[in-house]
Parts: C-alpha cells; sequence; structure tokens
C-alpha cells in the first residue's frame, strides 16, 4: 500500500497540509480575498449558468462550469473529515447550502421571463439535468478522484479545470431554479438529485484520495469522529445510490415501452395514412406526437385495446395530434 501511495502521491510532489487547507478553507488564512472571489464567481457562474439553461447553450454551460467555485467547499467537507476539523466541515457545508440557494433564486427569477408557451421538455440542458442514473455517480466519483488528485499534487493543477467541466454542480442548480419557477417540480427534484449525487460523490472520493496522500495521520486524535463523519457519507452514498438506481430502470423500461408504443402506434396509423413524430416521456406518462391530415386518426379506443397488453398498469399514454388536440390513450383512473 505504501509502494502504491508513492506511485500515485510522490512525497516531492505533494502539497502539505497547510497548503491543502488554505485552498479549501474559506474560513482561514487571508478570508475576504478568498471568500469575495468564492461569492463573485458563484454568482457569475449561476447567471451564466441559467443564461445557458434557458438558451439551449452548451457553450454556455461549459463557460459556467469552468468558472464555478463550489468545488472548493465540498472538497473541504472531504479534507474536513478526513482531518477532524468539526468546525471546517462545518463551515464548508454552510458555503455549499449557500451557494445552492443562490442559484436556485438566480435561476427562479430568471425562469420569470420564460413564455408559459416553452416547452421546457424540448431543452436538451434540462432534459440532460432532470433524469440521473447510477452512471452519473459513477462518473461523478471517477472525476472527484482526479479533482482531488489534482489539489493533493503540485504538478496536477492544470486538470482543474477539466474537472470542473466534468463535474456538473452549478447547471443542475440553475436548471432548479428554472423548473421550479415554472412549476416543474419533478424536473427539479431530478435535477437536485444529480446535484446531491455530484456532492456525495466529491466528498467520498476527495476523502479517499486524501486519506491515501496522508493527511489523515496528522489528525490521529480524531480517528472517533473522523469514523463517524465516514458512517455519514456511507450512509448518503446508499441514500443517493437507491434513487439513482431506479431512475436508471425506469430509463431502460421507458426504452422497451417506447419500442412497444411506436410499433402498435404505427399499425394503428396505417389506414389513417398519418405518422408518428415522436414519443417523449414526462415521469411515467407517454406522450405520442402524431401527424394526421386533417388531425384525422382512427379510434383511440384501438390503440388503446393495442397497447393494453405491452404495458403495465401504471403507465399512461396520451395523443398529440398536430391539430392542437390531445387524446388520453391509457390512464391509471
Amino acid at each position: 500500500m505504501a509502494t502504491l501511495t508513492q506511485f500515485l502521491l510522490p512525497p516531492k510532489k505533494r502539497n502539505p497540509i497547510t497548503d491543502l487547507l488554505d485552498q479549501l478553507d474559506l474560513d482561514s488564512g487571508d478570508r475576504v480575498p478568498k471568500q469575495s472571489g468564492f461569492v463573485i464567481m458563484l454568482l457569475l457562474s449561476g447567471v451564466i449558468a441559467t443564461a445557458g439553461v434557458l438558451l439551449d447553450s452548451t457553450a454556455t454551460v461549459i463557460g459556467a462550469m469552468i468558472i464555478a467555485p463550489l468545488g472548493t467547499p465540498i472538497l473541504g467537507i472531504a479534507v474536513g473529515i478526513v482531518t477532524g476539523r468539526a468546525r471546517l466541515v462545518v463551515a464548508s457545508v454552510l458555503w455549499v447550502s449557500g451557494a445552492v440557494a443562490a442559484v436556485v433564486v438566480i435561476g427562479a427569477f430568471f425562469s420569470l421571463g420564460v413564455p408559459s408557451s416553452v416547452n421546457l421538455d424540448a431543452n436538451s440542458q434540462i432534459a440532460g439535468r432532470t433524469s440521473p442514473q447510477l452512471m452519473d455517480l459513477v462518473a461523478a466519483l471517477a472525476t472527484g478522484v482526479a479533482g482531488a488528485f489534482a489539489m493533493s499534487r503540485k504538478d496536477l493543477s492544470a486538470v482543474l479545470p477539466g474537472v470542473a467541466i466534468a463535474i456538473s454542480l452549478v447547471p443542475p442548480l440553475a436548471v432548479i431554479g428554472v423548473t421550479l419557477g415554472q412549476g416543474d417540480f419533478d424536473g427539479a427534484f431530478g435535477a437536485f438529485l444529480l446535484f446531491f449525487s455530484n456532492v456525495v460523490a466529491l466528498i467520498i472520493a476527495g476523502a479517499v484520495v486524501f486519506t491515501l496522500a496522508g493527511y489523515a495521520r496528522d489528525a490521529l486524535a480524531e480517528r472517533s469522529r473522523r469514523r463517524r463523519a465516514y458512517a455519514i457519507v456511507a450512509i448518503l452514498t446508499v441514500l443517493t445510490a437507491i434513487p439513482l438506481a431506479l431512475n436508471t430502470v425506469v430509463i431502460l423500461s421507458q426504452a422497451v415501452w417506447t419500442a412497444r408504443i411506436q410499433s402498435a402506434a404505427d399499425d394503428w396509423l396505417t389506414e389513417a395514412d398519418g405518422e408518428v413524430q415522436g414519443i417523449t416521456w414526462k415521469s411515467l406518462r407517454a406522450r405520442i406526437a402524431v401527424e394526421a391530415p386533417g388531425g384525422q386518426v382512427p379510434p383511440v379506443s384501438a390503440l388503446r385495446d393495442a397497447l393494453a397488453p405491452d404495458l403495465p398498469d401504471f403507465v399512461e399514454v396520451d395523443l398529440n395530434v398536430t391539430d392542437g388536440t390531445v387524446h388520453p390513450v391509457v390512464t391509471t383512473d
């Protein structure tokens, strides 16, 4: 283990604990410049992320990721756990909580200017952050390891912008604000789950890497406190992984159900010379977009009968025709 640790963190490249704490503890050292810099960059990244989300601009969202400073207090939680510094953990949690509230408020404020006719489900920046999967947690763990190594080694600071892009922190918060402002509470919960899973992954990865780096040796007297903190992190990991795993199962199931709905709808529209334009999902409700001449479609009951044996009872299906009419096909009522 010692050989592996020396290979991953050569002693000459290892940041001393004083330097690491100076970078990650916003309430120590030169406090005013660190805190003002954090607040300024957080607010700017929140505005940029919200603009990128509302404009459906990937480039703008990436810009927000690069300047977002949220990784600092999150990794501060990790190093506080490893070194047994309860004050650092509490202070970092408060900084993260304040950042969450600020960015959500920014997103909700700007969402007030979005017309009610805008379909948020068609926005890729929103759709991609409201339905997290278990692989999102895996990716966040790997990114967290990279970020913690970059903080632990003097020669890896160049990778930090890439880490900021790979881990999604501020954009999900902007999505939470936008969806809450539009009354989409399911979408807001999905975006919060993505953010929370990324935070937990960063803390876990940071705690593991900082322990391997030997920073825990400076706080042997706080071993029992660190054990309690590790137990809390483990519980948070389980609580995060369960809904992500369930959502992954739902997404995979939706892919199967989509194929069945597509096949049944194609057969149903054969005589009407209509065409299925697409199938979208909102939670467990499928929406079939259909283009039909004059808005004339075959009896909806025929489609309902065709879908009944292929879908579970808790799945609902609506039919959206190009003339603007909406027909409930399968309901749970």
